[in-house]
């Protein structure tokens, strides 16, 4: 499932006709590079959650051109409306309502989570493909943990099972140093997930977080974290389009 209903504000003018997900990088929408990597890793099923002009996202999925080797019928994308399940931004938004509008579609079904603005390589996506009882979220190496939410595992003694530590707990933007390990903002869930989402409540700026939910899971020892080793990119400023289109002039494409 990718989260990509959002206008994407920080994107400036950028943004004001279309969402931050369909602005071209090096010739494509930055979404095509994201959906390629998930396609390369096996996911052949995909869930777009869609808010902000819709139809552009529907044009994208019509035009989109898989990357070499994978043919059109070999994967769906399922376009959902945010907006028609849950109603205006206004009314309810945050980086728990995705999950909220896939619930009849994934159902009693393992699925992984990714942001429409984010780019991960293909081989940790593929780590991120785990058949088990239990969530994970991806932990990435940060040399300035500080400014992201760090991820608390159990210790070794209590927590630690197949070389996944358990989490234990997620500190945002903490101001002493515990730990270097980020949230990187990929998720795999359990359909154990749909259960705990009635019972977060908003933030403090109002929306209903992912973290919340993860929260939830982790104090019921349900949640592990997966070290990803590749590269996590972050699409929502300006800056970031030279930043991306000179990483994939690179050729690091996975």
């Amino acid at each position: 499932m990718i989260a990509a209903a959002g206008q994407g504000t920080r994107m400036q003018e950028l943004s004001k006709d279309k969402s931050k997900h369909l602005i071209e990088v090096n010739n494509r929408p930055f979404l095509a590079y994201l959906i390629d990597n998930l396609l390369m890793a096996g996911y052949k099923e995909i869930i777009l959650v869609v808010g902000f002009k819709v139809e552009l996202m529907g044009g994208f999925i019509e035009d989109y051109q898989a990357p070499q080797g994978i043919e059109k019928n070999d994967f769906k994308i399922t376009l959902v409306n945010q907006c028609d399940i849950l109603g205006p931004k206004e009314k309810e938004y945050g980086t728990a309502c995705p999950i909220k509008c896939v619930k009849d579609i994934v159902k009693n079904e393992n699925f992984l989570y990714v942001y429409g603005d984010n780019l991960f390589s293909v081989e940790d996506l593929k780590s991120m493909n785990i058949d088990d009882e239990f969530c994970y979220i991806a932990g990435l190496k940060q040399e300035h943990p500080e400014k992201y939410g760090v991820l608390i595992p159990f210790d070794a003694a209590q927590g630690k099972e197949d070389g996944d530590d358990f989490l234990e707990k997620i500190i945002e933007k903490p101001k002493e140093f515990v730990g270097d390990l980020i949230n990187a903002g990929l998720y795999k869930f359990t359909p154990e997930v749909f259960d705990k989402l009635p019972k977060i409540e908003k933030s403090e700026r109002g929306e209903y977080e992912i973290t919340d939910v993860i929260s939830l899971l982790a104090a019921g020892k349900k949640v592990k974290i997966k070290k990803i080793n590749d590269y996590w990119h972050d699409f929502g400023n300006p800056e970031d389009i030279q930043k991306m289109e000179d990483f994939l002039k690179k050729g690091i494409k996975n």
